[in-house]
């Protein structure tokens, strides 16, 4: 008993003080301090954190495709470049109701590839989208779902931060989790479009928008939505094909988002300095996180918390797919009340080398293994935006459509889709090829 004590006193007191709604940052940071005081590590070991979070954190050059992979998803959303991109998705695929929700749906992947960021994606869609679905019938249900799960296919969908931080955090290759996410966000996308497309049944067309010849409407889509496109194709394209690291790629793309300001003539340096200001916000809010979960990683590892962990597990047995079921289930309830980074900061260093050790029969083994499992957790987290009450994609919908819509039609709608993420979710663990065929 005295072995777990320790240890579970710091997860409940760390769980407590986030729950209570104290920064994530310095309750990670807190806790662990207490717990080098009160316990038998000598205070020596405030040396070797800080030590861990100069190697791990501070002279870590992948993390530096953070901030610029934010930057670019907020300049193109401020500018106006995103908004415009989906106007020219929705003329293209808008003459039926189900090619209203396949725009809204198509303009999520083109977003979530661009971006990475899910409030960005999640608000234009609500702005733009919302009230052209309901004009063609959709109930405010359906539209809700459909605009918050697009939008949190920039969670999932390289280039994804979640992404990067999952890599460093498995010790695998960013560029093979890039790969290895394309296919469950191609199949999350399939899965949208197949649900979207069969409530449209039935529906009126939508209402035309001013007539434009043949060769006008397609030049005008094109240029409305081609710069994008290029845009994601160059930093995903030289990510996957070994031109450019990720941090290089995320320069790239940071530069390329504010030529194709220039190119649309949005270019201005307040909407800059607003992209900068935002990005140096949410960088700042992301890298304490990572130093707090450092410290924390460092502090709980070293008063037994991973043997604690190791030892819950075994109680499940011996079955590979059963421990595996565990740890999703654990992530997925965990979902519902913290966030995907301070799951994935504090669970992943402790469940990887569980799930590094065992032996599924599916051929997996060593680097390919752990990139199937990050991935398997990607999808799983990418439900945590969804599911109440603290589902972030809910909160920027909620707050985007303000009267047009109410809390309990945004969890109503969400429903279907969460169970979408589910089902692939399986498909994906059943079938790792799906993950490991790009990579």
């Amino acid at each position: 008993m005295s072995e777990i004590a320790l240890p579970l006193a710091m997860a409940l007191l760390t769980l407590g003080g986030i729950l209570a709604g104290y920064r994530v940052a310095f309750v990670l940071a807190g806790a662990s301090a207490i717990f080098i005081l009160i316990s038998p590590l000598p205070t020596a070991f405030f040396n070797l954190i800080v030590s861990r979070i100069y190697a791990n954190v501070l002279t870590n050059w992948l993390l530096v495709a953070i901030p610029m992979f934010i930057f670019m998803g907020l300049i193109l959303e401020k500018s106006g470049v995103a908004e415009r991109a989906l106007k020219g998705a929705q003329r293209a695929l808008g003459g039926t109701a189900a090619g209203m929700g396949v725009a809204v749906l198509v303009i999520g992947v083109l977003l979530a590839a661009s971006s990475g960021v899910v409030g960005a994606s999640v608000v234009l869609l609500a702005l733009l989208a919302l009230p052209r679905m309901a004009e063609v019938g959709y109930d405010k249900a359906t539209g809700a779902g459909l605009i918050a799960a697009s939008g949190t296919l920039a969670i999932l969908i390289p280039p994804s931060v979640m992404l990067i931080i999952l890599g460093d955090q498995l010790q695998t290759p960013v560029p093979d989790m890039f790969a290895g996410a394309i296919g469950p966000g191609l199949l999350l996308v399939a899965l949208y479009g197949i649900y979207i497309i069969w409530r449209a049944r039935g529906l009126p067309r939508a209402p035309k928008g001013p007539a434009l010849g043949l060769i006008a409407g397609v030049g005008r889509t094109l240029m409305d939505v081609a710069p994008l496109l290029i845009l994601v194709i160059c930093v995903l394209g030289s990510i996957i094909g070994g031109l450019a690291t990720p941090t290089e790629a995320s320069g790239l793309g940071a530069l390329g988002a504010t030529l194709v300001t220039v190119l649309y003539r949005r270019f201005d340096a307040g909407v800059i300095m607003a992209a900068a200001r935002d990005t140096v916000m949410a960088t700042c809010v992301v890298l304490m996180v990572i130093v707090g979960a450092t410290c924390f990683s460092a502090v709980f590892k070293g008063i037994g918390g991973d043997a604690m962990i190791r030892n819950a597990l075994s109680l499940f047995g011996d079955n590979p797919w059963t421990v595996l079921l565990v740890v999703m289930g654990a992530i997925f309830v965990l979902g519902f009340v913290l966030d995907w980074l301070e799951i994935t900061l504090i669970l992943i260093p402790i469940f990887a080398p569980v799930i590094a050790g065992l032996d599924f029969g599916n051929g997996l083994t060593g680097q390919p293994l752990l990139i199937w499992f990050g991935i398997l957790v990607a999808v799983n987290l990418q439900t945590s935006f969804l599911t109440p009450p603290f589902g972030f994609a809910l909160f920027y919908l909620r707050g985007a459509a303000g009267d047009q819509l109410q809390t309990r039609e945004i969890y109503r709608g969400v429903i279907p889709f969460i169970a979408l993420q589910l089902f692939a979710l399986g498909l994906l663990m059943a079938f790792p090829w799906l993950i490991t065929g790009l990579t």
